[in-house]
């Protein structure tokens, strides 16, 4: 058999890291690994933490599993790339050693120091003037500043800021740098101008600017594999690490978002809904995030705290399967007989209610069944998104088709409330795991771009992703309206209740 040439994509989440061997000359996926963990456990409220050694020996785990299923021989690999959870604070210090756990995006202890960095900028204003965008306490900004004032010995020592791809980087060709897409989540970057802002360092200490690594275009490759990765890893040296991205950055090239018009929405632990701009989309109430992409362009994207954080919780409580809970589900009509969720379980970003509770509304003996709470549940997240789909377009950024990725696009019923809430057709990728696959069709980008060849990342994307058009799901008129009306009832309720939220959880904790 001929020698082929490969690629290796690795997405690195909260739960666990995939791993994708894929052919260069057709896209074809020859083989996949994962490797799941868990948060540190017994932490304060709010806390969120992963030891960077977890995410690196599952890395390692996730891609020797994916080798062994393609059958891949070491040579055959010539490029790799990283996806990575956004936000993640990774502190090194001078000999490149992780000082403490990562602080992560679902960290949600940092809402003081988000407030006291804004009004050291200068109020909200000037923050969306410097940055372009909001400081939330998902960001990375904040959780800097909590080291400084929580840990002043572990501040002390920290050398380098770095992101949890950015460590995977560093953890396979030992060199230390961000991309524009990573690091425009970090509520340290200009994303206009794609510079670090030297009002939001000095908001949090003078010295800072020299531990922030040196920023990159996303078509320059991050390195090298280093021989000692290699040998961990089953794999040559030498092989060319792409700059890598967020996840959400991945996920785009992974769904072919790589154009105007395209929208791509992730229904994870987490939410996404993200665009692709020629231009930086800047939101004056700081609700949509203006970050950069890993394309070198801009990447508007909302984010809710809140999806399978959701079902799983109810689904679990039922002690349901994830077919039996689809079941059940499927038994209640739309929109639930008026039984409506405020899915703030972990506090909220798009709104930002750091101090959001849980509320299910329209509580009543016909609606107090499981098929309800179920459907509810899947609607009342879904919902959530639509907050900020609608604010997309209010910014002048209208989805004309949404490609469904994440754990919840596997929901054929899911899929239907997708497309009824959003009113607009919805569809689902081939291959499913979005963000190791645009990390390993970044990496081949950057490889062919080494290699002289001056192609760009929409022809690899318009090349290799492909939709799945038997799980097209187009909107329903008669249940989209009653979508309409519910959203409308769970954006009232989310204002009107913004003002008890804090109250009650200082009562429950006290």
């Amino acid at each position: 058999m001929a020698a082929r040439t490969l690629l290796i994509g690795i997405d690195s989440g909260t739960q666990s890291t995939k791993a994708l061997v894929v052919d260069a000359r057709n896209g074809k996926v020859l083989g996949s690994g994962s490797a799941s963990y868990e948060l540190l456990p017994d932490l304060p409220p709010g806390a969120k933490e992963q030891h960077p050694e977890t995410w690196t020996s599952a890395t390692a785990k996730a891609i020797k599993q994916a080798l062994r299923v393609a059958k891949a021989q070491a040579g055959e690999v010539v490029a790799m790339g990283v996806s990575g959870q956004q936000h993640g604070f990774v502190p090194l210090d001078a000999s490149g050693d992780v000082i403490r756990p990562a602080k992560l995006w679902c960290d949600t202890a940092t809402a003081t120091e988000c407030d006291e960095m804004t009004a050291a900028m200068g109020g909200s204003k000037a923050v969306m003037k410097s940055l372009g965008n909001a400081i939330l306490p998902g960001f990375t900004a904040s959780k800097i500043l909590w080291l400084k004032k929580h840990e002043p010995k572990n501040f002390a020592r920290l050398k380098t800021v770095l992101l949890p791809h950015d460590y995977l980087n560093f953890w396979l060709t030992g060199d230390r740098f961000m991309e524009y897409g990573d690091a425009s989540g970090t509520a340290l970057m200009d994303v206009r101008r794609r510079r670090w802002c030297d009002a939001a360092i000095r908001a949090i200490d003078s010295d800072l600017g020299e531990k922030l690594p040196p920023l990159s275009g996303s078509d320059r490759p991050a390195g090298a594999l280093c021989a000692a990765t290699a040998r961990t890893l089953g794999l040559s040296a030498g092989v060319l690490v792409s700059a890598g991205g967020g996840d959400n950055m991945m996920g785009a090239i992974g769904t072919g978002n790589t154009r105007s018009g395209v929208v791509t929405a992730s229904f994870g632990t987490s939410g996404t809904i993200y665009a692709c701009a020629e231009k930086p989309v800047i939101d004056p109430r700081g609700e949509i995030a203006a970050f950069c992409d890993s394309t070198n362009r801009w990447l508007p994207l909302l984010c809710t705290m809140n999806v399978t954080v959701a079902t799983e919780m109810v689904r679990k409580d039922f002690g349901m399967t994830h077919e039996a809970f689809e079941k059940v589900a499927s038994k209640a009509p739309p929109g639930s007989d008026g039984l409506v969720l405020v899915p703030y379980l972990e506090g909220e970003r798009t709104p930002n209610v750091a101090d959001g509770t849980g509320v299910y509304l329209g509580v009543r003996p016909k609606t107090f069944t499981a098929s309800h709470v179920a459907r509810a549940t899947l609607e009342g997240v879904t919902l959530g998104m639509n907050y900020g789909l609608q604010r997309l377009k209010e910014l002048g950024v209208t989805a004309t088709q949404v490609r469904a990725t994440g754990g919840g696009a596997k929901s054929k019923l899911w899929r239907q409330i997708m497309a009824d809430v959003f009113n607009v057709e919805v569809v689902t990728l081939k291959v499913s795991e979005g963000a190791a696959y645009g990390a390993a069709l970044q990496a081949l980008w950057s490889w062919r771009l080494q290699r002289g060849d001056r192609v760009r990342i929409d022809e690899i994307t318009d090349q290799f992703v492909t939709l799945n058009r038997a799980e097209r799901a187009e909107p329903n008129s008669k249940a989209s309206a009653a979508y309409a009306s519910l959203q409308l009832i769970q954006d009232e309720a989310s204002r009107g209740l913004r003002n008890t939220f804090g109250l009650h959880r200082r009562f429950v904790l006290a």
